[in-house]
């Protein structure tokens, strides 16, 4: 059984926080649990409109082609 106060709320309980603390990548600011991994709703918008404008690219490497695969022989 749970120990209740004279009001019948429940006794507080402490959050163990898993994540460790991180600022926020577009403005700096601490990080909220709700936004997570940004600081606001806001600045996640900004994080996604840079990706689907094309701001952030993984880089593709143009070069030779890999060792099991030969283009030449067709």
């Amino acid at each position: 059984m749970s120990r209740k106060k004279s009001n019948d709320r429940p006794e507080r309980t402490t959050v163990v926080r898993l994540r460790p603390p991180r600022k926020c990548p577009i403005c700096g600011k601490d990080t909220t649990q709700a936004d997570y991994p940004f600081c606001s709703r806001r600045c996640a918008e900004i994080d996604l409109n840079r990706w689907l404008s094309g701001a952030y690219a993984i880089p593709a490497v143009e070069g030779k082609a890999s060792p099991d695969r030969d283009d030449d022989e067709e």
